[in-house]
Parts: structure tokens; C-alpha cells; sequence
């Protein structure tokens, strides 16, 4: 039973990604049928390219901040929804919302609201800080793309956070507050601890996603002002598919994975050491 969904696997997952490695050590533009081998020309070319010097930066910049903010967004939200409040299942249903919807069509509505609406809004009420498109500034671009990154990425990471917070045991708290425990004692030594799992693993999620941002640059900036919302996933599909630079493309996708998967597990070791501290 299993064979058939290791064949797909393999397939359409395993194979295309060998068949970039060996691409990466090649001069194939992606189209031609013809090629030479380069060996590691190409992975030399990486490191003196200023496009995707300047991609690496973006893609580390907004990922940083977005891993952050995800996870306080989330967690505050979270406990939020785990009290006793009225209408408790139906914020948890509108937060999480944004989790299925189509991060395409998210972005094109938003794009929409950054060029129209919030401009009009600003220019209506005399808002002279609104009335400029955020989209189109080179140095705030990044900014309106984050903000919606974090807002749909959190419906996912609120769900998580959720399941960790109802793992706590409620005697803990009622200990607590008997030894005079207030809110934030409670929350940093009874409630964090008991979590920390999540965490480790929203944390992981949030910063992994980020670094593949991609969806929401298409459908908002395009990579711009110019290159400076270029993330590295985004300079990987348009210079590999319809810049003539698949093979080139192809070696920085191999270096892309292998600086995503060393960044995981530092994650994964640091943070797991910090659950064991606890």
C-alpha cells in the first residue's frame, strides 16, 4: 500500500529535485536542448551577483521580523481565546479564516487596498501619511507585504498554540495563584514551560515559511520598487523559468535548501535545549 504513494513521491517530488542538482552543474538556459557541463561555476557566480545579494538580505530581513511577530501575535491571541469568553468558538473560527483562504486572491485584494483605498481614505480625511501607496515606496514596500504575511500566516500558528494552551493543567494555575503567582509569573513559569513545544515548532514553522515567501509578491510588488522586494524564492522562479537562467537558478535553489535546512535545525537544537532548561 505504500508503494504507490512512494512511486508519486519520488516522482513528482525526489526526481525533479535531483534532476535541478544535476542541472545546477550545467549552463542550460531552460529552453535550448543543448548544454555543457560547468561544474561549480555556477555556484561561484552566486556569491558575485549584487541581485541576489540583495535577495538574500530582503528574504532574511523579512523573515526575521515576520517569525517574530507571528509568534507574539499568535500566542497573545491565543490565550485570548483560550479564556472563558463569550462567543469563545466563533473568534476561533474567524481567526482562523485566513488559513484557507488563497493566499493569490489575499494578495490581490490587499494590493487593491494599498493602491486605492487606503490613498483615498488618507486623501479624504487629510491623513497625509496614508495617501501615498506603501506598495510603491522602495524602502516601505516590504513593510505592506509583511503585514500580510503575518496576519494570514497567525490563523495557523493560533491553532497550535490553542492545542498547547489545553495541555496546561488547570491545577497548576489554582497552585499558582495560591502562592501568590500573578498573571505574568503565571504565564512565564507555568504556562510558557508547558508550551515550550509548540513554540519550538511554531517557531520553526513561522521562520521556514517566511524565508519562502513568494505568493504574496507575486500578487502584490512583483519583486518591486525595482528589486527591492526581490525575495530568493521569487528571483529563483523568475530568473530560472523567464530569465533564461535555469542552471544558474538551479544552484542557488540548491543553496537556498541547504541554508533553510541548516537554519531549521539550529532552531530545532537551540530551542529544544531551551524546553529541556525549563
Amino acid at each position: 500500500m505504500v508503494i504507490p504513494a512512494a512511486l508519486l513521491f519520488f516522482a513528482f517530488h525526489t526526481y525533479p529535485a535531483l534532476k535541478g542538482i544535476y542541472y545546477s552543474f550545467t549552463n542550460w538556459n531552460g529552453i535550448t536542448l543543448d548544454y555543457d557541463f560547468v561544474g561549480l561555476k555556477n555556484y561561484f557566480n552566486l556569491f558575485k551577483d549584487e541581485t541576489v545579494k540583495e535577495s538574500y538580505f530582503f528574504t532574511f530581513k523579512f523573515a526575521i521580523f515576520a517569525a517574530i511577530l507571528i509568534n507574539i501575535i499568535s500566542l497573545a491571541v491565543a490565550i485570548g481565546l483560550n479564556a472563558k469568553i463569550k462567543g469563545r468558538n466563533f473568534f476561533r473560527a474567524v481567526y482562523f479564516l485566513p488559513n484557507i483562504l488563497s493566499v493569490l486572491i489575499v494578495g490581490f485584494i490587499f494590493n487593491y487596498v494599498f493602491t486605492n483605498i487606503i490613498p483615498r481614505f488618507g486623501e479624504k480625511y487629510n491623513i497625509e501619511f496614508l495617501t501615498a501607496n506603501i506598495l510603491g515606496n522602495a524602502d516601505l514596500a516590504w513593510i505592506g507585504i509583511l503585514l500580510v504575511f503575518v496576519w494570514q500566516a497567525c490563523a495557523f500558528n493560533i491553532i497550535l498554540y490553542l492545542s498547547g494552551l489545553q495541555t496546561v493543567p488547570t491545577e497548576l494555575y489554582e497552585a499558582s495563584s495560591l502562592d501568590g503567582a500573578n498573571r505574568w509569573q503565571q504565564f512565564w513559569k507555568v504556562t510558557f514551560p508547558v508550551i515550550a513545544p509548540f513554540f519550538t515548532i511554531n517557531m520553526v514553522l513561522a521562520m521556514k515559511n517566511s524565508l519562502m515567501v513568494f505568493d504574496q509578491i507575486v500578487a502584490m510588488t512583483g519583486g518591486g520598487p525595482g528589486t527591492s522586494t526581490m525575495s530568493i524564492s521569487y528571483l529563483i522562479y523568475t530568473g530560472g523559468f523567464t530569465g533564461g537562467e535555469f542552471a544558474f537558478q538551479s544552484a542557488n535553489a540548491v543553496i537556498y535548501f541547504i541554508v533553510i535546512m541548516f537554519i531549521s535545525i539550529i532552531q530545532l537544537k537551540i530551542l529544544q535545549k531551551r524546553e529541556m532548561d525549563m
